[in-house]
């Protein structure tokens, strides 16, 4: 293992833990406390295969930052990490050329296995959905080194009964099978929020409010759910903010 990587952060406590971190694992490891050193040290990009990006730094955002790698080395491999990120925020990140989005704080163990994982991925500039839109074919990108994509449905004909949709997690090159479960109860709990016996979207509505659940769980906990199985309970007050943005999007 000799891939070069580039730690731009403006903490000293959270750089150190990453350049040992990595440097343990066998990496080589540069790093700079701001957005224009990090830069200096990137130069055009030749020498390094991967940068972590802190996104909140003085006098220039790492969102910034990226976009002038990108303007170097149009292939730059890059990892966004920020304490203050919301879900969104890191879809935005992803749409804008991230390959990941690390939520601090996070462990030694998922810093490696998002680097492991973005190294690994053939290159290209993701197009993350953003919250707020409802497709048929829909694909999450990477969250703290996790992508998933879905493996199979399971919905009643008839259109009444609960539904299960089996996502295909993958991380640092081991798959496993998720099962997001959608009960009946919830989806009344949802037709009584929108006061409406139909959603946006139809069908697929419901195949993204899982992807929602499980994209969630992944950025907020950074492990697969217990036995692999997510059932969602109840409408949280962050899922009754996603269904709204839907009947922004597509009113029903």
């Amino acid at each position: 293992m000799n891939e070069h990587v580039l730690i731009i952060d403006d903490e000293s406590s959270i750089r150190m833990m990453m350049q040992l971190a990595l440097q343990h694992t066998g990496y080589r490891v540069t790093v700079a406390n701001d957005g224009p050193s990090g830069l200096a040290a990137y130069g055009d990009g030749s020498g390094i295969d991967l940068v972590i990006l802190d996104q909140r730094m003085p006098g220039m955002p790492g969102i910034d930052v990226m976009h002038a790698i990108f303007e170097r080395h149009e292939s730059a491999k890059v990892i966004i990490a920020t304490a203050f990120g919301t879900l969104d925020l890191a879809l935005e990140a992803i749409q804008a050329g991230a390959q990941d989005f690390l939520r601090k704080p996070f462990t030694a163990d998922t810093l490696r296995a998002a680097v492991r994982t973005t190294l690994d991925r053939p290159m290209q500039h993701h197009m993350a959905v953003p919250v707020g839109k409802v497709c048929a074919s829909f694909t999450r990108t990477t969250f703290n080194g996790f992508s998933f994509q879905l493996e199979d449905a399971q919905v009643p004909e008839s259109g009444a009964g609960d539904m299960a949709y089996t996502f295909r997690v993958v991380r640092e090159n081991e798959e496993s099978l998720v099962t997001v479960t959608l009960p009946v109860y919830v989806q009344e709990l949802v037709k009584a929020h929108t006061d409406s016996e139909t959603v946006p979207g139809g069908a697929s509505f419901w195949q993204a409010m899982s992807e929602e659940c499980l994209a969630n769980h992944l950025w907020h906990h950074a492990a697969l759910p217990e036995n692999r199985v997510l059932r969602i309970e109840d409408l949280s007050s962050g899922l009754r903010k996603w269904i709204d943005s839907m009947l922004t999007v597509s009113p029903v």
